[in-house]
């Protein structure tokens, strides 16, 4: 069942939610991981820029780019194209933490930057109306070193911010919790997170609870990033859904460039 909330428009998370702000560099449960305690500051330096493609392999293109973007008529009704921010952008995802590992999380979720561009980028953003539902879709030229360091710095989030208290501008102090969130065997590797954000302004007011999925997938040096967010419960399974669709569609779009080469 899915408890839905008022006012949801469109774009910067999720523009649909990682511990200081937007950089890619470190979900799994608490121990999953050997880097589940570590923190920021203790994660592995940056490895020398590589080429955006592995050798032999060719650039994503532009226009590949944009190719490999799901539709609405993907995830059919009540999905449909949007252009602007939800309303609970600001209010629930602009918070200061006390620690600054779970800081660059709320970070890297209001500002929706899990990954740096190392050439075309391409991004959708969709709405859910029917259950104030916001979904934003990236697709990446990317550094299979870069994304494998932003896939274990999630891994790590929830065994360093499983659960902590969050200031926010007009909302109040808000409980967040971070899980991993499972995903299939999407590409060469993946990884994903369910943030769930609760607020209560004041005694007397009904809590508002934000759930965010956000997954990154890295396929060869491409990547694709995910955010899905609802005031309440998410539509089930959106996110792997989704993810589905747009793996196979990215290796179509690239099987065709290699045909056309």
């Amino acid at each position: 069942m899915r408890v839905i909330a008022s006012g949801l428009a469109v774009a910067g998370l999720l523009a649909v939610s990682a511990c200081t702000a937007g950089r890619p560099p470190e979900a799994s449960a608490p121990g999953a991981s050997p880097a589940a305690n570590a923190t920021a500051a203790e994660q592995p330096a940056p490895a020398p820029a590589s080429p955006a493609a592995s050798p032999g392999t060719p650039a994503l293109t532009p226009g590949q780019a944009q190719s490999a973007l799901i539709g609405e008529a993907d995830l059919g009704v009540p999905w449909t194209a949007g252009d602007s921010t939800a309303t609970w952008h600001d209010g629930l995802l602009k918070a200061v933490a006390g620690q600054p590992d779970c800081q660059r999380l709320l970070d890297t979720l209001y500002a929706d930057e899990l990954l740096e561009p190392a050439g075309p980028h391409a991004v959708t953003v969709l709405d859910d109306g029917d259950d104030d539902a916001q979904l934003r879709y990236q697709v990446y030229a990317s550094r299979a070193a870069d994304v494998d360091r932003t896939l274990a710095w999630l891994r790590a989030v929830p065994g360093v911010c499983g659960q902590f208290a969050a200031q926010t501008t007009s909302a109040g102090t808000e409980a967040v919790q971070v899980a991993d969130y499972r995903l299939p065997e999407f590409g060469e590797a993946r990884q994903g997170l369910r943030v769930t954000l609760t607020a209560q302004p004041s005694p007397g007011d009904d809590p508002t609870t934000l759930t965010v999925d956000i997954a990154v997938v890295r396929v060869g040096d491409d990547a694709i990033v995910l955010t899905a967010g609802a005031l309440g419960t998410l539509p089930a399974d959106i996110a792997a859904q989704t993810l589905d669709i747009g793996v196979r569609r990215l290796a179509e779009v690239r099987e065709q460039g290699r045909a056309q080469a």
